[in-house]
């Protein structure tokens, strides 16, 4: 019997030492966060971004009062539905010339064998041929008039675009599936454009910042597999697996978060692992790392 509680206490010692293996590294999670703000100025009249909330990529997140930019979208269309009139009056125009243009060639084609017969005279024909002429100076009078219609209709084509994409900007949408961080309005208030409305970070995988001393730096490459552990609640410590994403190109004096007063003046590297997050890792949450897994 006491043999073996000696070979159980020798277990759990040497589980313990296994459990409690040195980290290499130590940091805190961090999250690419994004700020998303107004494009446009007004009142907030549609507010969903709740704190903590998570939201997929493409859902309307808030609206902007598009009352204004509604009403000038009607009188460009007014005002583009008149041009529009003005330029048919004026193909309008042009078809009554070209008819005009084709009865007169007749009219000349008939007095030319007068003329040849001694039926009519010279200046009868003349006179025919000189108002098709003024026909074709009038024609061409009429297609400028026209082109100067065809450019006034691109201006307000023009400002049709611009004003619909005013009004797409008052929905905003969520440009990637994350999470609401922070707020910084509420429904109902004026903002101008630039103006914050919420922060959002994606929490599906977190960024661990650690960082490694010169002498580890060989050992560490990007892409390479390290263990992350982080504490449990009464359970000692969890590991998950990193990937190292990013290590630091210059060195800086080590963070005073993590070390002592004394190991400040040395010099490290930042590195960054990437991390998935089953819902326990947070922002902010302090994790060792280990090298060799």
């Amino acid at each position: 019997m006491k043999k073996t509680g000696i070979i159980v206490l020798l277990a759990f010692l040497a589980s313990c030492n296994t459990n409690n293996k040195e980290s290499d590294a130590y940091g805190n999670f961090e999250a690419t966060e994004t700020i998303i703000s107004a494009e446009t100025g007004g009142k907030i009249v549609f507010l969903n971004a709740e704190e903590g909330a998570k939201i997929d990529m493409g859902t309307c997140v808030a609206i902007i009062d598009t009352t204004d930019l509604l009403l000038k979208l009607q009188q460009l269309d007014a005002q583009k539905r008149a041009i529009q009139s003005r330029s048919e009056n004026v193909f309008s125009q042009i078809e009554v010339y070209n008819q005009q243009k084709e009865n007169l060639k007749k009219d000349s084609l008939r007095l030319d064998n007068l003329v040849k017969e001694g039926a009519a005279t010279q200046k009868q024909l003349d006179d025919i041929i000189g108002a098709i002429n003024l026909i074709n100076k009038q024609i061409k009078a009429t297609e400028t008039q026209n082109i100067s219609v065809i450019n006034e209709m691109s201006v307000v084509d023009k400002q049709i675009e611009q004003v619909k994409e005013n009004i797409r900007k008052c929905y905003i949408t969520m440009p990637f599936t994350g999470s609401i961080l922070e707020k910084y309005t509420e429904k109902y208030e004026l903002v101008n454009p630039g103006k914050p409305l919420f922060k959002t970070a994606c929490l599906d995988s977190l960024f661990l910042r650690a960082y490694i001393s010169g002498k580890q730096l060989s050992g560490l490459k990007i892409g390479q597999k390290v263990g992350v552990k982080v504490d449990t609640d009464g359970q000692g410590m969890k590991t998950t697996e990193g990937v190292v994403t990013w290590i630091a190109a210059d060195a800086e004096f080590t963070p005073k978060i993590i070390q002592t007063k004394e190991e400040r003046v040395n010099l490290v590297y930042a590195v960054k692992i990437k991390t998935a997050n089953d819902g326990t890792l947070k922002i902010g949450m302090p994790a060792e790392v280990v090298f060799s897994k």
